[in-house]
This record gives structure tokens, C-alpha cells and sequence, in this order.
């Protein structure tokens, strides 16, 4: 029997209308480019240049919510576009369709981890394994490329640790790396960047999703980081020259899950039958199974998780189109079964993922705290 979701529990991906996939091809319309005539909802206004920054796990309730904190960037939510992460809602599934403007089923980094098929390991898609070669892995040119390819100037303004990584490979080649690991060289690297015409510039901080991670989006820590990036956000503006249009997005939002919400698979008798492998992250499981176990595994997981969790089989999920169109190379990385919960709920498994027991915030699910992200520009 397919799985009802409670009322208003998940948000669906607008996929071709106001997703993160869509955002980059929406740039290039104003830019005077056509990527392949790819459909979009987001319109935005024409200029010369376009700088996209992308602050990690600011979703559009958090900045609804403690906009006190955020003056400037409050200051653009009137008129402004609400728009969706993909699914899972996880950094590098995220990132990647941004720079890819692909749905996660055809690009292929579906969450945190998930299986290298014909293999029993997971490939963690923010560390990347020297195995994987990320050119094979997600094979397609990126929009960043396409539009380099079309004479716009394109350059990504990142951390100097993150250049040449896996994930960087895999969503963002075809643009210029400028290394930049404080906020007053990612503003100067941005700017120069932008002075460039036609051109888009992406810049990313990370900060405030670390900070929501380890001390929660509810705690002192986070309002002051939230305060800190919408300081940047403004002196960014302030510093770009004033023809350049800023867009500011955020690839998921967070929610805070306390320890009686928390699920626990290696202390409850039967979570791990029938499963060879788990992946994918906290909120969004990817259940790999034993043969002839999918149905046993999905009636168990239902059962323990009641109402925190919507369990389902990867062609339910597909069906539902949570993942877009999927690639054949794609569809043995999803789990044989999946797992997204609901409010603050988590799966955890102190055995394989011990690490994100220390954790606070998280996401990855379909709630509208983690899908709905601003699109704010300025």
C-alpha cells in the first residue's frame, strides 16, 4: 500500500520553474544567453552582470523567522521569489544543480552519501573518494561550462580547500576558481570578477550551515552568524558596481532535532534486516537491500517510524518525481528504499554515522523548513 504523507508535511521540488536547477538558466536569459531553451518559472531582470551568493543553509523560514537578525537581507523579501531546493536537500545535491542546472536524477549526486554501484561502499559527495573520478561520475557539461562556452565570463569565488575537490569537479567546471577563504578576499574577488561584461560570478559561504549543524538554528551562535553574512551580503552589494545584479539563494534549509526524536537503527531490534547498506544522511535515507527484501525492509521501517517518517520504495519516490527525470546510470545510487522524516525527527545509526550524533541542526528531508529557500535580488 503506497504511503500518505500527514497534510503540509513535505514540500515537492519545483523542478523547472523555481528550483536551484533552474536558477543559473534564469541568469543566462537576463545575461541574453538561452541554455537550451531550458524552461524556467524564475524570471529576472537583464544586466550586464549577475553575482549569485549562495549562503549554506539559510532556508526561507529561518529567514522569515529571525529576520531581525538579517536587516538586508529582510530588507528584499518584499517582491521577492520563494523558491525550492532539490531532493534530498543536502549541500552537495544542491550545489551540483546549481552548477549543473540539472535535476538530481540526471546529475547524480543524490545526497550525502550514497552507493558506488556494483560496490558494497558509499561515495560521500562533500569529502569524495580518489576512486571516484567525478568527470565519470557526473558526466554532463555544467551550466557554468555552457555559458563559459557561450562568452560569458564566469568565475566561482570558494574556499582555497575546496578547489579541485570531487564535488567542485563534479558542479561548477568550466569557471574560473578564484580562492578566497575570508570575507574581505571573497568580496574582492567577487567584485573583479563582476567587472567583467557579460559575466556571472558565484560565491559561497558556508558558515552559517556549520554553525546551525553544531549548535542548532535556535541558538545565540547561529542568530550571530546569520547577522555576520547578511553584514557581507550588504558590503557586497555596497562594493559591486551598481549596474552588477545580486541574487542571493541558500541550497536547504535546517531544522533542529532533539534527542527524543532521534531514531537510533543499531538499537531497535530488526531496522537492520534485510539491508546490505545504509546511505544517504539523517532526515533522507537511501536503504540498500538484500534480495527479495525490499517489501520486509519498508513494512519494518513503517512500523517503528509510525508518523515521524514517510518510507518508500526508489520507484515510489521516483514516481512522486522527487529526483526529476533519472538517469539509468543514476537509479542503482538511490536506495532500494528511502526514507524522509518529518518534523524534527532523525534516523541515526551510531555504528555507520556516529559523527552525526553530535549534530544539532540537520537536513535532507522534504519539510518546507529544509526545501524552501529565498531567492533575493538585489
Amino acid at each position: 500500500m503506497a504511503e500518505v504523507d500527514p497534510p503540509g508535511a513535505f514540500t515537492a521540488p519545483a523542478y523547472g520553474d523555481r528550483s536551484l536547477a533552474d536558477v543559473v538558466p534564469s541568469v543566462a536569459r537576463a545575461l541574453g544567453v538561452d541554455l537550451d531553451g531550458h524552461p524556467t518559472g524564475l524570471e529576472l531582470p537583464p544586466a550586464p552582470s549577475y553575482v549569485v551568493f549562495l549562503i549554506d543553509g539559510m532556508g526561507a523560514a529561518l529567514l522569515a523567522r529571525y529576520g531581525h537578525s538579517a536587516p538586508y537581507l529582510s530588507s528584499l523579501l518584499e517582491g521577492s521569489a520563494t523558491g525550492t531546493a532539490g531532493v534530498p536537500s543536502t549541500t552537495a545535491t544542491s550545489l551540483t544543480s546549481l552548477g549543473t542546472g540539472l535535476t538530481p536524477g540526471a546529475h547524480g549526486l543524490v545526497g550525502f552519501t550514497a552507493r558506488v554501484p556494483g560496490t558494497d561502499r558509499l561515495l560521500n559527495h562533500l569529502w569524495w573518494d580518489q576512486d571516484v573520478d567525478p568527470l565519470e561520475w557526473q558526466p554532463h557539461p555544467t551550466a557554468f561550462g555552457r555559458l563559459a562556452h557561450a562568452g560569458v565570463h564566469v568565475t566561482s569565488v570558494n574556499k582555497r580547500d575546496f578547489a579541485g575537490t570531487g564535488l567542485t569537479v563534479a558542479s561548477q567546471r568550466g569557471s574560473a576558481y578564484v580562492g578566497a577563504d575570508r570575507v574581505g578576499e571573497r568580496i574582492a574577488g567577487t567584485v573583479a570578477a563582476a567587472s567583467h561584461s557579460p559575466s556571472l560570478t558565484y560565491v559561497y559561504d558556508s558558515d552559517l550551515d556549520w554553525t546551525g549543524h553544531k549548535f542548532g538554528v535556535a541558538s545565540t551562535q547561529w542568530l550571530q552568524q546569520l547577522a555576520m553574512v547578511d553584514a557581507e551580503a550588504e558590503q557586497l552589494r555596497e562594493a559591486l558596481p551598481s549596474a552588477t545584479r545580486l541574487v542571493v539563494v541558500a541550497d536547504h534549509g535546517m531544522v533542529d532535532s532533539p534527542r527524543e526524536s532521534r531514531v537510533d537503527v543499531d538499537s531497535v531490534d530488526g531496522m537492520r534486516e534485510g539491508i546490505s547498506l545504509i546511505g544517504g544522511e539523517a532526515r533522507f535515507r537511501h536503504l540498500y537491500c538484500a534480495a527479495r527484501a525490499v517489501d520486509d525492509v519498508v513494512a519494518t521501517w513503517r512500523e517503528v517510524l509510525g508518523t515521524h517518517a514517510t518510507v518508500l520504495t526508489r520507484e515510489d519516490a521516483i514516481g512522486r518525481g522527487w529526483f526529476g527525470d533519472v538517469h539509468p546510470s543514476v537509479l542503482p545510487r538511490l536506495g532500494d528504499v528511502m526514507v524522509a522524516c518529518h518534523g524534527d525527527a532523525a534516523v541515526m545509526s551510531s555504528v555507520d554515522f556516529a559523527y552525526e550524533g553530535t549534530l544539532v541542526g540537520l537536513h535532507g528531508s522534504l519539510t518546507p523548513a529544509e526545501m524552501l529557500i529565498p531567492i533575493l535580488v538585489g
